[in-house]
């Protein structure tokens, strides 16, 4: 199986996520899914697979979410995996998959679980912050 990741080249974490991933592992499979979009199916088996809610996976901060009324706690999981589906940018990222598991890495340091990194092996990120495998 390969690395896949689901990708926005936008954001920082992503960018660093995706180098950590090439640094320590092997070129993944890179899914720009603003460009993509989602099905439902791929959104429910990647919640799933990462012990995720819709909600949990909700990305609120520069999104239409708060504006589209997502962040009521009514607000059911059927109408924010709709709203995803019509929105992709509502997906919170990025999501990594692995033979290890399937994960939101956020904090990017997160996605070391999913890879066979020695421990206190470091990363440097785009910002200079040096990160350390645990």
């Amino acid at each position: 199986m390969s690395i896949v990741i689901h990708h926005n080249p936008d954001c920082g974490t992503s960018r660093n996520v995706l180098e950590i991933i090439r640094a320590f592992a092997e070129e993944p499979v890179i899914i720009e899914y603003l460009k993509t979009g989602w099905t439902l199916g791929q959104l429910q088996g990647l919640f799933a697979a990462a012990g995720l809610t819709p909600r949990e996976a909700l990305r609120v901060s520069k999104t239409p979410a708060e504006e589209l009324g997502l962040t009521d706690p009514a607000v059911s999981d059927e109408a924010i995996l709709a709203a995803m589906i019509e929105h992709p940018v509502l997906v919170n990222r990025p999501i990594v998959c692995t033979p290890k598991g399937v994960k939101l890495c956020r904090p990017s340091e997160a996605v070391f679980a999913l890879l066979d990194v020695a421990p206190g092996a470091t990363y440097t990120k785009e910002d200079g912050e040096v990160i350390t495998a645990p």
